[in-house]
């Protein structure tokens, strides 16, 4: 009951949004969706794929293609080379570094993972014509180009005056915190503000209300 409910308030939320806001929530439900397909980033299977399509490759730089701590990605290999899908052996020219590859059974779950995730991009666009998809794919490109330039500082960790990133390790820490002399959101941007680690860049609309709070005062 509940849940056709909450189901019947997104649909009326959906309907009574602008276009701008509709393609918001579907990129927003896609999201979901394709998360909820794929593995992270250090996944085993993940793991498996990337050494069938490049074979022997350090572990150093296996993990910066993977884009994750070597910490983890160190846990993800032990684990693969206890199942014997993989081996890890000192590299012939630097005894610093390990080389990793696949063993054969490891290369056989490889070409498997592969295959059904083929199967499964052909399947998410059965709905779609040639050119519908053709179509999609260059509004994509277009929008994706741009929203890379336009948005390229965004997620980008702040500096300090000194040049120094800050030393906090959650953005949020940033965005939690508010000015409780007038009760407005910070998000340290604003040298109005009083977040000890403004960056200098205005965000006009508070800081318009933080002034008129003070001369609201001193009247």
């Amino acid at each position: 009951m509940k849940k056709n409910l909450c189901k019947e308030e997104n649909m009326a939320h959906y309907d009574a949004a602008n276009i701008n806001d509709k393609l918001i929530i579907n990129f927003r439900d896609i999201k979901h969706v394709m998360h909820s397909l794929y593995e992270g980033r250090g996944s085993q299977k993940r793991i498996l794929m990337l050494l069938l399509k490049v074979g022997t490759i350090t572990q150093q730089k296996l993990t910066e293609k993977l884009g994750i701590q070597p910490g983890s990605a160190s846990e993800v290999l032990s684990k693969l080379e206890k199942n014997d899908l993989i081996i890890r052996t000192g590299n012939p020219n630097d005894r610093r570094t390990t080389d990793v590859m696949l063993t054969e059974q490891g290369r056989i779950l490889a070409e498997e993972a592969l295959e059904q995730r083929q199967k499964r991009h052909k399947e998410m666009f059965t709905c779609l014509s040639e050119k519908e998809k053709a179509n999609l794919l260059a509004l994509l490109e277009k929008v994706n180009s741009d929203w890379k330039e336009r948005y390229q500082n965004i997620g980008r960790h702040p500096r300090s005056r000194h040049g120094k990133p800050h030393a906090h390790s959650n953005h949020s820490e940033h965005f939690a915190q508010r000015d409780e002399k007038n009760g407005h959101s910070c998000d340290g941007n604003c040298r109005d503000c009083l977040h000890p680690c403004a960056r200098g860049e205005h965000h006009q609309e508070y800081h318009d209300n933080a002034r008129n709070h003070r001369d609201n005062e001193e009247r």
